[in-house]
């Protein structure tokens, strides 16, 4: 009997899934979670055969519970969701340990072929994807500035670079004003600029917002 684990903070997203899953896999056993606290917290607890989780949610984003995942049981198979293209994520999260990408504007007509492949251990890759993974071998010099920030690095980028304020991105992510500030400068540094209107100005001109 297949288990599922499907985690994404919008509810009509998991049910969406959970539905289109539950009809081609009749006796499989799906269940649910909002946010990665509780998804990580299931993984520990129970046994899954794939966990299939969206990239951004509240708290702890999608990378970073499946960098965690990675931690407590490395042959997890994860199939990482998304609204963003995949060029601003797929090649990310396969270096993270995904198992697939998938964006959601074709997860009704790919989720069951993706999941299927998953299942039989292997990676589940569309052509696109494979063509920028072959051209990231040739232009690894010509990377995007935000590809070499770290994935909670990123993640205070796009907050801060949406509007946020610092203490705002501290009380959401459950983190320090003073360590929130250090992720900022590191994004700062790593990114050679000086001013949050110097990032919002970069994520909207690499459709990162």
């Amino acid at each position: 009997m297949i288990r599922i684990l499907i985690a994404d903070d919008h509810t009509i997203v998991r049910k969406g899934l959970r539905q289109i899953l539950a009809e081609e896999f009749t006796d499989a056993i799906i269940e649910e979670v909002a946010d990665a606290e509780d998804l990580i917290k299931k993984v520990i607890k129970e046994k899954w055969d794939i966990v299939i989780s969206d990239i951004s949610m509240p708290g702890k984003s999608g990378l970073e519970a499946l960098s965690h995942i990675k931690q407590i049981n490395p042959t997890l198979p994860v199939l990482i969701l998304s609204i963003h293209p995949e060029e601003q994520y797929a090649i990310r999260v396969l270096k993270a340990g995904a198992a697939g990408y998938l964006s959601k504007d074709t997860a009704t007509d790919e989720l069951v072929t993706a999941v299927r492949r998953v299942l039989l251990g292997k990676k589940y890759i569309t052509l696109s994807i494979a063509e920028k993974i072959a051209d990231n071998f040739e232009k690894d010099s010509d990377r995007k500035l935000h590809e070499s920030l770290s994935d909670r690095e990123l993640h205070v980028f796009k907050m801060i670079a949406s509007g946020k304020a610092v203490s705002e991105v501290a009380e959401s992510l459950s983190l320090s004003v003073t360590t929130v500030s250090t992720y900022r400068a590191r994004v700062m540094a790593k990114m050679n600029m000086k001013t949050n209107a110097n990032l919002t100005l970069y994520a909207i001109e690499n459709n990162l917002l």
